[in-house]
């Protein structure tokens, strides 16, 4: 049997709970291709990023020590990638990137593509019940799995 095929996007920077999340389950269901943020996109952030080449080390280093294999990381230009083109089963994202899949699938369909399922996961909350993410860990809130600073 065929594995399914998983788009997962995102900057990943830095690693949290969120996105350990969202990579278990996407890992769950196939094999996963991830579409890393390039330095020119996450430029667009309103908080500084590290550069691509660190981010995708950080990345590839976690799934190899959480996962046991060798991931295949796209580096990405626009919040589309390869899911636009390319045949994916699922894509898996959290509520934030929920509208992004949406218009993937969109443009698939004007394309005559079939859609992508959507697998959408809840936010991962910290201690104060937020939700975790990169730019509260930068702000110094919280840190990688939620815990209040």
């Amino acid at each position: 049997m065929e594995k399914k095929r998983v788009a997962v996007g995102g900057t990943f920077e830095p690693l949290h709970d969120g996105h350990r999340a969202i990579l278990k389950k996407a890992y769950e269901l196939g094999e996963v291709y991830i579409g890393l943020t390039s330095d020119a996109m996450a430029d667009h952030r309103y908080r500084e990023v590290l550069p691509y080449e660190r981010r995708k080390k950080a990345l590839e280093q976690y799934i190899h020590r959480e996962f046991g294999s060798i991931p295949n990381i796209q580096k990405l230009y626009d919040p589309h990638g390869p899911t636009i083109e390319e045949h994916f089963d699922y894509i898996v994202i959290s509520p934030d990137t929920y509208p992004v899949a949406m218009e993937i699938n969109r443009i698939r369909e004007r394309k005559g593509l079939r859609p992508i399922e959507i697998v959408k996961i809840d936010f991962v909350l910290a201690q104060d019940g937020k939700p975790i993410s990169s730019t509260r860990i930068k702000n110094g809130e919280i840190d990688e799995h939620g815990v209040l600073i």
